[in-house]
């Protein structure tokens, strides 16, 4: 509901798995979920849309809805998606009255020559405007961005990260782009004027955006889209670099780096190597079926290999041991 736009990559319905609406159901859908969510910190997020381009009235309502259960203390506060031509001092007005935790924007390229290609309905001085006017009104913001879009490339997307830092987003999410049935995008795929990226092109351009939010502190709430999206389904899925952990080895592939960085200073060969990572990062440094590590014996020709845990190392930071 509320976006009216057919980007060349959404279909939204596929998405959601949604195909109606029922604001009756809205309530049941929240107390059901709360049944089961003991000890935990919990948002009411309104995502699979633009909220704030769906009927004002309705909106009104569902946020009145969801700042009861945030007044009496059964969640933490409202999330909420949305275009950044969406945005204006009037949404603006309207969500300051309400508890509302982050906005997230669905800006996906600060470039004008990929939002044309993906018929996005907007340029990119909509989305900087969006950004500064809900961080002028106090709202935390998420700059939601693609990678392996339509006319995209490595040097548009690192900037496109770049400009969600330095305009002060507060996090991020990074979504490959994938290919779903029924959209422009999988005529274009047809017809060869698109061609999907790989997983492990996708990996090496997600893992680059992904350390521009590393190094400029901007937290990555997500990478890769939901298991939940419909990915595994051959009536939504058409093609693209469709991973159930593209997360995890887009985080893996930020480890193998330095640590292949960090390789280059010392004389390896023959030796026996211990990479120490941060706690709980071990799976990611070692890769699916041991990919990243399999990949540093290969460079590094040490005798041995062993990536251990250090819970005195901070997060993406390693340190080596030769012997």
């Amino acid at each position: 509901m509320g976006c009216p736009n057919q980007c060349v990559f959404c279909d939204q319905h596929a998405i959601t798995g949604a195909h109606s609406f029922s604001f009756e159901k809205v309530r049941e859908d929240i107390e059901a979920v709360l049944e089961t969510a003991d000890n935990c910190v919990c948002e009411i997020a309104f995502f699979g849309g633009s909220f704030t381009g769906i009927d004002r009235d309705l909106m009104i309502e569902l946020l009145s809805l969801a700042k009861e259960y945030v007044d009496t203390k059964r969640v933490s506060g409202i999330r909420l998606s949305t275009r950044p031509d969406y945005i204006s001092e009037k949404i603006c007005d309207i969500l300051s009255c309400y508890p509302i935790s982050q906005v997230e924007l669905g800006i996906q390229s600060f470039s004008d020559k990929v939002l044309w290609e993906c018929a996005r309905g907007h340029k990119a001085q909509v989305s900087y405007d969006a950004v500064r006017l809900l961080k002028n009104r106090g709202f935390s913001v998420v700059g939601q961005m693609m990678v392996g879009l339509p006319g995209a490339d490595l040097e548009s997307e690192i900037e496109t990260a770049r400009i969600i830092c330095s305009e002060g987003c507060d996090s991020a999410r990074i979504y490959p782009c994938v290919v779903f049935r029924n959209t422009p995008l999988e005529r274009m795929t047809r017809e060869g004027m698109y061609t999907p990226l790989g997983i492990w092109d996708a990996v090496d351009r997600g893992a680059e955006v992904y350390k521009i939010f590393l190094e400029n502190g901007v937290p990555c709430l997500k990478i890769g889209l939901h298991e939940s999206e419909n990915l595994h389904s051959e009536k939504t899925y058409f093609a693209g670099p469709n991973h159930a952990s593209i997360g995890e080895l887009i985080r893996g592939k930020v480890y193998y780096d330095k640590i292949i960085s960090a390789l280059e200073k010392e004389q390896t060969k023959g030796k026996h190597l211990t990479v120490f990572v941060p706690k709980g990062a071990t799976s990611m440094a070692v890769g699916q079926k041991k990919v990243y590590k399999d990949r540093i014996m290969e460079k590094s020709m040490a005798k041995s290999l062993k990536i251990l845990e250090k819970e005195t190392l901070s997060s993406y930071n390693i340190s080596i041991d030769l012997k």
